[in-house]
């Protein structure tokens, strides 16, 4: 018996010849860069040293950080382990984030990250925000007011219970 030819052709683009692929930006490639280097140096260092790594991890990120998303950062951490003392800090994609069971429940996004026009506290899954049918899941920020901050306490105590 002879095998039979395919028939199937492939699929053919539906792109513009010479057009452009928009791909992932220069930013998102060394975000992820950034998360490949953090994953192997958490399968190097023991689970006792996470916190410790993590913490200097975070606070040296949030340090290099253009003003005023560094001060936006140095707040927002600081309101974090005050209000959400369970969560640990490390870094995830190059910026840093906050965990829980080694499951990441906040975020904080410089604005100069990706080059947007505001920084972001961002909340992942395992964050417990949940409000019926629909709630927010990222935040963004110009400036920590008192009442900003105060809901920013709330929401991470929230999202850390």
């Amino acid at each position: 018996m002879t095998a039979k030819k395919s028939t199937r052709k492939p699929a053919k683009s539906t792109k513009a010849v010479g057009e452009k692929s928009e791909g992932f930006s220069d930013e998102e490639r060394v975000a992820m860069r950034e998360r490949a280097q953090e994953l192997k140096a958490e399968g190097r260092r023991g689970p006792s040293a996470d916190k410790v790594n993590g913490e200097t991890a975070v606070l040296e990120r949030i340090a290099a950080m253009p003003e005023p998303d560094r001060a936006l950062g140095e707040r927002l951490h600081a309101i974090i382990k005050a209000n959400a003392p369970a969560l640990s800090p490390r870094l995830w994609y190059g910026m840093p984030a906050y965990t829980k069971d080694g499951k990441v429940v906040c975020f904080f996004q410089g604005a100069a990250k990706f080059k947007t026009r505001y920084a972001t506290l961002g909340f992942q899954h395992d964050a417990k925000l949940d409000e019926g049918t629909m709630w927010p899941v990222a935040f963004a920020l110009e400036e920590l007011t008192d009442s900003v901050e105060a809901r920013i306490a709330a929401l991470v105590k929230k999202a850390a219970s």
